[in-house]
């Protein structure tokens, strides 16, 4: 059989088993977008490679955030980062509130971290020193979401506690866990 005649029915087959589906009726799933691609780790002394984003309102302030949500991205979050966009930050998702303590392990950046309750409500912001080992710890339990941003950019852009934080699909525990 021919090179040609071979591609020929390969083809026929693949497209014979694609139609081959219920009755061609589309579900929810073949609707929906592709999920973004899993980010693959990143060798030891370099940043994890971007991860999937999502659009923050702070205030009146509207900033693109990596979302971090996986142990080993949260693990890595901003390390070996060397620069930052003014309206950019990373959003750590956690599974439930709890008390919540970051450091700077590996990163060169100066930061702001801004501890966040699961409603949305900016709890406390704490500025964050390059390299630093030791925790800054949250001072409640209340707190499911992270966002770490450049040094001051909350006080530069007028957003401190009590400030409530939303996706362009909705409050913060809506957008990342549902109803």
């Amino acid at each position: 059989m021919s090179r040609n005649a071979s591609a020929h029915i390969l083809l026929i087959a693949v497209l014979f088993a694609a139609g081959c589906g219920k009755n061609g009726a589309a579900t929810s799933a073949a609707l929906s977008p592709p999920p973004s691609p899993t980010p693959v780790a990143a060798p030891a002394g370099s940043p994890q490679p971007k991860l999937p984003t999502v659009q923050l309102f702070v205030g009146t302030n509207e900033i693109t955030a990596e979302i971090a949500r996986t142990p080993r991205q949260i693990e890595t979050g901003m390390m070996w980062r060397t620069e930052l966009d003014e309206m950019a930050g990373m959003l750590f998702v956690f599974p439930r509130p709890d008390r919540r303590s970051f450091w700077m392990k590996n990163c060169p950046l100066p930061m702001t971290c801004a501890y966040i309750a699961a409603d949305g409500e900016i709890l406390e912001t704490r500025d964050m020193v390059p390299h630093e080992t030791r925790g800054i710890f949250s001072q409640t339990s209340s707190v499911q979401f992270v966002l770490e941003m450049n040094r001051d950019w909350f006080k530069n852009h007028g957003v401190s506690a009590g400030a409530v934080i939303a996706t362009e699909h909705g409050p913060l525990r809506e957008t990342f866990f549902g109803r």
